[in-house]
């Protein structure tokens, strides 16, 4: 009895991947426990275009190394000052931020790609590891910024 369940599964998961072979689609893929901040959700092209824009945008505030200037109260974006702001929050936190308030000479006048690549350059220069795909804006509020990769 338990085999012929077994097969009704597999011909069922086959089936339905078959239909969505034909239809074009992709079938959904539920969320795993590998999809952290650490399982590379932006990918290094996407960080490099970011490194562009902050350069252009971010920079003149924040400086060149990231680390702000507390004299003026500019937030470092690396380390521990990072952390400190963003430990525990979400990607879409810190992109929802980015997006409101920033560049600070011109709040929220960047579009939306652009701000997901300025925060993939922002994971990046935390240390976080890259993937093979652009970060999406879907996958955000998912993604919790924490220090250190999670325990197996």
């Amino acid at each position: 009895m338990r085999s012929v369940l077994v097969r009704l599964a597999c011909l069922g998961l086959t089936a339905g991947a078959g239909e969505a072979a034909l239809s074009g689609r992709r079938p959904a893929q539920a969320p795993t426990a590998t999809s952290t901040i650490w399982s590379g959700v932006y990918s290094a092209a996407q960080a490099r275009r970011g490194l562009l824009e902050y350069s252009r945008s971010c920079e003149h505030c924040h400086g060149s190394n990231l680390t702000g200037n507390p004299i003026d109260e500019v937030p470092s974006l690396v380390a521990d000052g990072f952390m400190f702001h963003w430990r525990g929050r979400t990607v879409q936190d810190l992109y929802a931020r980015l997006s409101k308030s920033m560049p600070s000479d011109a709040p929220g006048s960047l579009d939306a790609a652009t701000y997901l690549d300025l925060v993939a350059y922002l994971l990046e220069a935390n240390g976080f590891p890259s993937g093979q795909q652009d970060l999406a804006r879907d996958r955000l509020s998912a993604l919790v910024i924490e220090k250190s990769p999670p325990r197996p």
